[in-house]
């Protein structure tokens, strides 16, 4: 069955670095995009970033451009996220997730299958 599973969160202090990994099974991993998203307390789930199946393509939301990084691996079925200068409003649960079919937009409605999520907190 298909799987998704993150890793890598945990607390940081502002301006600080983390690296967050989701390792994927259960489906043809280089056929579909990947995305990273986060949902705050009381807040609706939003979209951070996305990769094309290819790497040919990134997205990222304006409050991360410049910030994070998205990346691949197909040889080892994983996405990464490179977060650097972290703020405190960064603070969530990070998801990764698949691309519902080919072309979908970056938004949580275009990803089908999730992972159980990873806690990123940034205090000091």
């Amino acid at each position: 069955q298909v799987q998704l599973v993150e890793s890598g969160g945990g607390l940081v202090q502002p301006g600080g670095s983390l690296r967050l990994s989701c390792v994927a099974s259960g489906f043809t991993f280089d056929y579909y995009a990947i995305g990273w998203f986060r949902q705050a307390p009381g807040k609706e789930r939003e979209a951070v970033s996305c990769i094309s199946r290819s790497e040919g393509r990134t997205y990222y939301a304006d409050s991360v451009k410049g910030r994070f990084t998205i990346s691949r691996d197909n040889a080892k079925n994983t996405v990464y996220l490179q977060m650097n200068s972290l703020k405190p409003e960064d603070t969530a649960v990070y998801y990764c997730a698949k691309e519902r079919s080919y072309g979908s937009a970056c938004h949580p409605w275009g990803y089908d299958y999730w992972g159980q999520g990873t806690q990123v907190t940034v205090s000091s």
